[in-house]
């Protein structure tokens, strides 16, 4: 681990690859530390945010003595998030040619594994979601698209995503859903959040 503080009021720990940030973050949830008012985990690293008048130093020990087990990131028994997609995104075709598949294996693939979320970020609501077979690696568009509209679900290296707002993006798209991820409504607003397990499925044949 490599710890750089970020302003007065902040430290970014910075890990070795993204299962041990996965270890690390499932084991901030299980154990949340004095001093740290919230955490926020990306790709490889996570943000620890102080509560005012912490000791940095005393909160940096503090994460260098959690207990990181092998088997930290694994989900918690929770039943997964179902969420319902139309398979009628404008790159299916494309990612199915990338993966030497047919559209209907690519939809089988997505829908046949839990996906869970490694972390937010990007935009409100949005997760990044890894699959339990990683077999959906593709490369991002090589022109994004200037509009993305809500509920577009897509792919992009190793992750799956749904857009919570229209926005520009270069992912591929393979289809939409009608689910809200980000919802001012909710006593939670992100229906994702880091840990949470999703699993989709073909509304068209369910």
């Amino acid at each position: 681990m490599r710890f750089l503080p970020c302003g007065l009021g902040a430290v970014l720990v910075e890990l070795d690859d993204s299962a041990t940030r996965r270890r690390l973050d499932a084991a901030l949830r299980a154990h949340p530390l004095d001093g740290v008012r919230e955490h926020v985990p990306a790709a490889r690293t996570v943000l620890l945010v102080l509560e005012p008048g912490a000791d940095a130093r005393a909160v940096t020990a503090r994460v260098r003595s959690l207990p990181l087990a092998e088997d930290a990131g694994a989900a918690d028994g929770a039943e997964p998030v179902e969420v319902p997609v139309h398979y009628d995104g404008e790159d299916l075709a494309e990612v199915a040619a990338t993966l030497g598949m047919t559209p209907a294996e690519v939809v089988t693939r997505h829908t046949g594994q839990v996906w869970t979320v490694e972390f937010c970020g990007f935009a409100p609501g949005f997760g990044y979601l890894t699959g339990e077979a990683g077999d959906l690696v593709v490369p991002r568009r090589r022109d994004p698209r200037p509009r993305i509209p809500a509920g577009a679900v897509a792919l992009a290296d190793q992750y799956t995503g749904v857009y919570p707002r229209s926005s520009p993006g270069g992912w591929q798209l393979i289809g939409t859903t009608t689910v809200a991820m980000w919802d001012t409504a909710r006593p939670t607003p992100a229906l994702l959040a880091p840990g949470t397990r999703v699993r989709f499925f073909d509304e068209d044949h369910a």
